[in-house]
């Protein structure tokens, strides 16, 4: 009797949580899958100019439909993908009503193929070319959740809604620290237009190319699409301080700030005995700076003497300039003995060219990493030769030996020339 009691509250309990299931079908675990769904937004110009007939005989519109047809076809599963477009309804003449021309044509979240070609078929030339406000619209189409989140801008031209510079907006958007990568693509593209999107892109860390043909386009399109796919490390957005103790704490990882021109930036890395601290940082220029500028890395203790640096300068030759320390922790007696803090100071000698804006900071990224420390004698230098030493000694003893036997030899030889 027990025994059929217990089989039947068995058997309730069964419904019970299958009836729960189908009347809440997963719906947290399905909101942290959206949550981290890679997510990007092609963003299309439709200004009267891409009705030029100058990409395999056919015109710029035409290829971005071909491409976008392409791409929506072979677009991943996972990824939550929309489409705003610029300049694609206002035909009239005023600029302030031309400058709000941005609309957004399928938006993002999970595809459907029929409903976004459909979208874009309906697409003619039409207006202005309001990249700036589309690039801000883009972001917040794509605010929200943790995974990665890439805008896709294809122009034939430059913004024509000046004095919103969408170099500028790039750059705010940067500023944010929301991880969000813009990539722009040149259809047929003059100095002019190739100089601004490149700007866009390199505020973000994104790519520009050049686009004269149509498989071009489909191609880079649909491989930019796949790399929002790509597992990748998300940087966080931090905020360095302006002494040590006032420095946020970090862990193991990749972490993204703003440093303004001339300015120092403090983080703090606790480093248990034992263990080694590795940190590189990299600062890119994404304005016009002046010639011969340099980045330091310095850590030191809470009490400020310094313990290792990394330096770097540059010349103007590249945008980017990186250096990195390395700081190992020597072992402790006692098993209880407490983690060292480490102040991590980084300071740049940029300057901004004449008229050019110093606000928002230039991107900073720091890596911290902080790995089981070097293994006794087999990673500890030896008079500055690390494990060099153990070649020299070997190649000390061999040339003794070789000696002793070349000497030996000769003593040889010349006993037998004597002997005859």
């Amino acid at each position: 009797m027990i025994t059929r009691q217990r089989l039947a509250a068995g058997v309730c309990a069964l419904l019970a949580a299958l009836t729960a299931g189908i009347a809440f079908p997963g719906g947290a675990v399905a909101d942290e899958t959206q949550e981290a769904a890679p997510k990007v937004e092609l963003v299309l110009d439709v200004s009267g100019s891409m009705r030029a007939r100058d990409i395999d005989g056919d015109s710029r519109m035409a290829a971005a439909k071909q491409a976008f047809n392409d791409v929506l076809d072979a677009t991943p599963q996972e990824v939550r993908l929309g489409i705003r477009t610029l300049g694609a309804n206002y035909r009239g003449n005023d600029r302030k009503e031309g400058c709000k021309d941005t609309a957004q044509l399928y938006p993002v979240g999970p595809l459907n193929r029929t409903d976004a070609k459909t979208a874009v078929a309906t697409l003619q030339p039409t207006g202005w070319t309001p990249i700036g406000p589309a690039l801000l619209k883009a972001a917040d189409d794509l605010n929200g959740g943790s995974g990665t989140r890439r805008i896709v801008l294809i122009s034939d031209g430059e913004d024509t809604c000046r004095p919103l510079d969408p170099c500028e907006v790039a750059r705010e958007i940067a500023a944010k620290g929301i991880g969000l990568t813009i990539d722009t693509l040149g259809l047929v593209p003059d100095a002019k237009t190739r100089d601004q999107l490149s700007c866009i892109a390199d505020a973000t860390g994104g790519t520009y190319t050049d686009v004269r043909h149509k498989e071009e386009l489909s191609d880079r399109v649909g491989q930019l699409v796949d790399r929002a796919a790509d597992p990748v490390v998300t940087p966080v957005a931090t905020e360095g301080a302006a002494a040590c103790e006032k420095a946020p704490t970090l862990k193991s990882g990749l972490f993204t700030d703003r440093e303004e021109f001339g300015q120092q930036r403090w983080y703090k890395v606790d480093v248990a005995p034992g263990k080694e601290l590795r940190a590189s940082v990299s600062v890119a220029d994404d304005r016009a700076v002046n010639p011969d500028y340099g980045v330091l890395l310095r850590a030191v203790t809470v009490h400020g003497r310094e313990i290792v640096r990394g330096e770097a300068a540059g010349t103007g030759r590249t945008d980017v300039i990186s250096t990195g320390l390395r700081y190992p922790k020597p072992e402790s007696d006692d098993d209880d003995a407490p983690a060292e803090t480490v102040c991590l100071q980084v300071t740049n000698s940029f300057s901004a060219a004449s008229g050019v804006k110093t606000t928002p900071g230039l991107p900073l990224e720091l890596t911290v990493d902080v790995v089981d420390g070097p293994s006794g004698h087999h990673d500890v230098a030896s008079f500055g030769l690390g494990r060099g030493w153990w070649l020299l000694g070997a190649l000390v003893l061999t040339g003794f030996v070789a000696g002793l036997l070349w000497g030996w030899l000769s003593r040889w030889r010349v006993a037998v020339w004597r002997t005859n």
